[in-house]
């Protein structure tokens, strides 16, 4: 297990901060709260490509630039008892997101099932934190978002797709929901961002470069993204199919149809948040969002103890030399969260560079443990 060399942040500062950073440029206090709950989520489970991490380059630059609306106008353009679709005008997509979900939860508990979708919205944070709050009602959550393109389809080497999540959460007898929170890709354009930020490399293999040049120079390959001269490979790996990576191409497509398609909603090239001029535009995402009740079905408490019972065997299962331990999905983030949840939040020396500028941008009073 790597050693933590990073200052820890406490939870309860970190998010006080976050809140007031957010009001301070806009954003309501309410909903404030909203989209710090969530991106402190990517931390508590040691997503950190998602959270403190994309505080300012994808929420408060974006604000500042105008492609992101602090003040969220959530219209519902349509619904019926068990579905809905709502138009975020390009406000914060967390908010947009929490307000669908809570809807969706109220009308699965009446009638076991609803679905929702939401067009020109903007990032949402991790897809598995609308997923678990299924969860936590002892219901499952299924949950997808398109993103700015990314991945190329199998046999080409251009950017059409984004990172595509698709994220289940089912509730268990267990400490912790099974949840599968991943990207359609390799690796996220989010983790790219990550490693530049630490001075890392990416690892060999994740990028699709238009030469056929290998890529591992982060902060290389992030521009060529923006530029469409290199692509994330995906779930298998690319460009060819000789490792299957058309089933990351499938489940990406699948993605993108349902995000785009069911809020009649934009996709692909049109989300990249760059206009034809090079100017910087809306981003127009699409999120779709399906709740099941268990209770419709064999009822909440055997749903839970089969799922549980799943997991259990799985991880008894035989292992392979020189390995310890199987996860079941959702286990390691679980054990992050009693790892950090005394300590705080580790924050590495971009991003501390990043909230101090935050900090001395609005006047807040804040001062840091790492300062």
């Amino acid at each position: 297990m790597q050693i933590e060399t990073r200052p820890y942040v406490s939870w309860e500062l970190m998010n006080d901060f976050l809140v007031d950073a957010f009001v301070g440029y806009g954003v309501p206090r309410e909903d404030a709260i909203i989209c710090a709950d969530v991106l402190l989520e990517s931390d508590r489970r040691g997503i950190e490509s998602h959270g403190c991490n994309r505080f300012k380059p994808i929420y408060i630059d974006r604000i500042k630039k105008g492609t992101l609306l602090p003040i969220t106008e959530l219209e519902i353009v349509r619904e019926t008892p068990t579905t809905l679709v709502a138009d975020a005008h390009d406000g914060m997509g967390m908010v947009a997101s929490h307000h669908v979900m809570e809807r969706l939860l109220d009308m699965a508990r009446s009638y076991g099932m609803a679905g929702g979708a939401i067009r020109n919205s903007t990032h949402f944070g991790i897809a598995g934190y609308w997923a678990t709050m299924a969860s936590k009602e002892g219901m499952i959550g299924l949950v997808g978002t398109n993103a700015r393109p990314s991945i190329a389809p199998t046999f080409g080497v251009e950017n059409m797709l984004g990172t595509n999540p698709l994220t289940f959460a089912l509730p268990t007898d267990e400490e912790f929901p099974f949840c599968i929170d991943c990207a359609t890709s390799i690796v996220q354009r989010g983790k790219i961002e990550y490693y530049a930020r630490e001075g890392m490399p990416t690892p060999a293999g994740m990028v699709v470069a238009e030469s056929g040049d290998e890529l591992c120079d982060s902060e290389q390959i992030l521009a060529m993204l923006v530029d469409g001269t290199a692509a994330l490979a995906p779930l298998g790996g690319g460009p060819g199919d000789e490792t299957c990576g058309y089933k990351g191409y499938g489940y990406a497509t699948v993605v993108e149809i349902l995000s785009a398609a069911l809020a009649g909603g934009k996709f692909m090239k049109s989300l990249t948040g760059i206009a034809n001029d090079g100017s910087p535009r809306m981003y127009g995402l699409g999120h779709f969002f399906f709740v099941v009740d268990p209770e419709a079905f064999v009822g909440r408490d055997e749903f839970r103890r089969i799922a549980g019972d799943i997991c259990r065997e799985l991880r008894a299962s035989k292992r392979a030399p020189g390995y310890d331990r199987i996860y079941t999905a959702g286990e390691k983030e679980w054990l992050v969260w009693q790892e950090r949840k005394d300590k705080g939040v580790p924050v590495g020396e971009a991003v501390q560079h990043e909230l101090m500028e935050v900090r001395d941008e609005l006047g807040l009073s804040y001062r840091f443990p790492f300062e």
